[in-house]
């Protein structure tokens, strides 16, 4: 029955881009039982994956993409022309890059395009999923006339950490396309992952993606700027939050849980996008400039709280977490990364431990002590700062930071360790919008 199950749904498909999206995306596509090849303009990427090696560390995904290339329905050839012949889509799924204000390298990912272009097969439905704006798709559709190809957008759904359960299990996913001609097709693609597809233009689909960002990072910077206020007005935002989320209005898995800014890039990467049509078009869009603005604000939060608490004496601190987010080894646009970097500046003793990291880079390793574990990283600490929730940071309880520490201070934004220590009168606990300011 299973068998039967997969041969109804196998197709062959292209992936192309391999970095966090698309080393995902084939290997899920190839667990459902998808044939997938797959490329990178970077060989040395595209083979390490073949022999089953991942660039980016997420859960779950070296096992998965081993299995794929041991079942023989996950390759990667080394030339596009020997590998795209038989394929029916050819997914694009770049990583976009992003600079440092969150402004996404968009003709990165159409000069990949046009590299590999002649070796897409006439009859192929091209569908994009990399982080592009609006007009992306059918301007690539418009150059690309008389090729014989089609095209859809479907945006990623990716968590970083939790990345092959959003792909494998998706609540629903967004479709853009023209007219009826690839729903069948497309549903042949995405059912064994997703029963409710909600089809719409390409350009609906890409605005989509935008505002879906945009809202939660509205969310962010809300519930974060109330959480400030909390402090002010001796209010506990964690009460305040659970207040808002029991308004059936609002609900319950409302992204409006105060804590650290929104970093890496995704939420702001299409902020920018749409204030960037606003300025285009003439149309002002002065809340998303805010949010943007609100969040740059609030991103110095953790920064000031260990100073003030280094104030009154005392010249180390412990980082527990560097990494983006928990579950991944990826450091870059990492807020904790941008911590530590803040207060060796100012001359502190940074003591750093991070579960999903084995070695520093060689900037990080001269700014700080790497230390083996949590516990060693605590040890002589006036401050700790809970930077990246790891799992493995709940098992530290209240008597480890006042065993290891000079001073039990700890910063928590994010009130991950909150059960454990916010009611523990023996130590100095400071979450974002918590009673203890």
């Amino acid at each position: 029955m299973v068998g039967e199950l997969m041969e109804k749904f196998l197709m062959e498909i292209g992936v192309y881009g391999l970095w966090h999206l698309g080393c995902v995306t084939a290997a899920c596509c190839a667990a459902v039982g998808h044939r997938v090849v797959c490329f990178d303009p970077d060989q040395t990427t595209a083979r390490a994956f073949g022999r089953g090696q991942p660039p980016i560390e997420e859960p779950s995904l070296a096992d998965l993409t081993a299995a794929g290339i041991a079942s023989g329905r996950l390759r990667c050839p080394d030339e596009a022309v020997q590998g795209l012949g038989g394929i029916r889509i050819f997914w694009v799924t770049f990583d976009t890059p992003v600079n440092d204000r969150d402004e996404a390298d968009v003709a990165f990912v159409r000069a990949k395009l046009e590299e590999i272009v002649d070796a897409i097969p006439r009859g192929a439905l091209v569908l994009i999923s990399s982080q592009v704006p609006v007009g992306f798709t059918r301007s690539l559709a418009r150059d690309w006339a008389g090729r014989g190809l089609r095209f859809a957008y479907a945006p990623e759904n990716l968590r970083l950490g939790k990345a092959i359960e959003a792909f494998s299990k998706p609540a629903r996913v967004i479709i853009g396309r023209d007219g009826t001609a690839d729903d069948a097709l497309l549903t042949e693609l995405f059912a064994p992952m997703c029963a409710r597809l909600e089809f719409m233009s390409i350009e609906s689909a890409e605005m989509t993606k935008h505002a879906l960002n945009a809202f939660l990072a509205t969310s962010v910077a809300f519930i974060n700027e109330i959480a400030r206020l909390c402090e002010k007005v001796g209010a506990d935002a964690s009460q305040v939050e659970r207040g808002l989320k029991s308004d059936v209005r609002i609900g319950h898995q409302a992204y409006l849980g105060p804590g650290a800014a929104f970093a890496g890039g995704t939420l702001a990467r299409d902020l920018r996008f749409l204030c960037g049509f606003g300025q285009s078009l003439g149309l002002g869009t002065p809340l998303l400039e805010g949010v943007l603005a609100s969040n740059e604000l609030h991103g110095d939060w953790a920064h000031q709280k260990v100073q003030s608490l280094l104030a009154g004496g005392g010249s180390v601190v412990a980082v527990l977490g560097l990494t983006y987010t928990a579950g991944t080894s990826t450091l870059r646009r990492s807020a904790a990364v941008e911590l530590c970097r803040q207060l060796a500046a100012a001359g502190i003793s940074v003591r750093a431990h991070d579960p999903g990291v084995a070695q520093l880079p060689e900037d990080l390793a001269a700014i700080m002590h790497w230390c083996v574990d949590a516990r060693a990283a605590l040890a002589g600490a006036d401050v700790a700062v809970i930077a990246t929730p790891w799992a493995q940071f709940r098992l530290l309880g209240a008597d480890d930071f006042l065993m290891a520490m000079r001073k039990p201070q700890v910063v928590d934004p994010n009130w991950f360790l909150a059960k454990a220590l916010s009611d523990d009168s023996r130590i100095g606990y400071f979450a974002v919008g918590s009673m203890s300011q």
